[in-house]
């Protein structure tokens, strides 16, 4: 599994939700990402997301936009 996560205040925070215990242990291989690096990133994790959610069958998912909506 490859995540993004933030280093701040000596805690590296995770950029989405991750399905694990409170307290679990895990080990990591660091690398540092640029801005450019990042933003590729960001935007294979959208096309990863929307392909997701082409291949669930859902013809037309602006029938469902403001379930998530505060």
């Amino acid at each position: 599994m490859t995540i993004q996560a933030i280093y701040e205040n000596g805690i590296f925070r995770p950029l989405e939700r991750l399905d694990l215990p409170d307290r679990s242990r895990v080990e990591f291989d660091l690398r540092v990402l640029n801005d450019d690096q990042a933003d590729r990133a960001a935007q294979q994790r959208i096309y990863e997301l929307l392909g997701q959610s082409l291949a669930s069958g859902e013809t037309d998912v602006s029938q469902r936009h403001n379930e998530h909506q505060p």
